[in-house]
């Protein structure tokens, strides 16, 4: 007993300092927005929550008139119709109150684009990403540039990457090369699409950002993750056969991490991220043994 209590204990303390092991992404029968990973998303979730507050006592309220009229007003109830054509009270109740509603809903709401739409000055990291048919590039903009594609990982190409755990890396958005950024730092995101291509959309749910990629237009946003981990997100614009095979995967990690990853990678982006995995995703397999001990 003392032997599982105390790998169960080692288990809970891996998933608390573990970064490789929180991987957000979707989940089976999800119906509530990812976890924030920033502080746009945080005001996303909450307005998804005070939004409700309107939702649904109108939709509750719509029933129930709805209910009252079918069953009071039908034809065997009420053989001889109303030949009322106006009522001023409910005329000014129902231009009112859907004002009313609107007022409280638009406040916030444009607040939050404000905060979305508001490039904060002089970002530690600008990086631009430019889609095709079907993949991302992405380019790191600044004293040690850096450019990389980032392809969907392929079943047979796993086990030669060491990303075998379906957990961390799922099917359909697990990548060949993540894009790196420390954690607590603005980051400028570039988004367009090759001159010759279609739209996409860059998506990434945890971060609140969701904007257009379009042939010849730069669009800028930014995000600032405040917790390490792996995010996933995908190309959200219909974009032809393979739109469904063009995931986005965004690895957060510390600032020494980032650090010693870029310079490694700016010679060999390959040995550089088997070495990032190696350092973060050593905690992922502790978790791991430490639940199978605990069974």
């Amino acid at each position: 007993m003392i032997n599982r209590a105390c790998a169960v204990l080692a288990a809970m303390a891996c998933l608390l300092f573990a970064t490789g092991s929180f991987a957000d992404q979707p989940v089976d029968w999800q119906i509530d927005l990812q976890p924030a990973a920033t502080a746009i998303m945080e005001q996303i979730r909450w307005f998804e929550d005070y939004t409700l507050w309107f939702i649904i006592p109108i939709t509750i309220f719509v029933l129930i008139l709805l209910i009252v009229v079918a069953v009071k007003f039908r034809a065997g109830a009420n053989p001889v119709p109303s030949k009322t054509s106006h009522n001023t009270a409910i005329e000014i109740v129902w231009t009112l109150g859907p004002v009313l509603v609107l007022l409280f809903l638009a406040i916030p709401s444009f607040n939050l684009l404000t905060a979305q739409l508001s490039i904060p000055k002089d970002p530690d990291i600008t990086l631009k990403a430019t889609a095709t048919q079907w993949q991302w590039n992405y380019e790191y903009q600044g004293e040690t540039p850096l450019a990389f594609d980032s392809y969907l990982l392929k079943d047979e190409e796993r086990a030669a990457a060491g990303k075998e755990d379906r957990s961390i890396y799922p099917r359909l958005l697990a990548v060949d090369n993540e894009v790196v950024l420390p954690v607590g730092k603005t980051v400028r995101l570039l988004v367009t699409a090759a001159p010759t291509d279609v739209i996409h959309a860059f998506a990434m749910p945890s971060f609140g950002v969701k904007i257009d990629a379009v042939p010849g237009r730069l669009n800028e946003t930014w995000f600032k993750a405040d917790r390490e981990g792996l995010f996933y997100g995908q190309c959200s614009e219909l974009c032809g056969k393979d739109h469904a095979f063009m995931p986005i995967a965004i690895r957060v990690v510390s600032e020494e991490k980032y650090t010693t990853w870029l310079a490694a990678a700016a010679t060999n982006l390959g040995d550089a991220n088997k070495a990032l995995m190696a350092s973060v995703d050593g905690a992922a397999s502790a978790v791991q043994l430490a639940e199978n001990v605990s069974k």
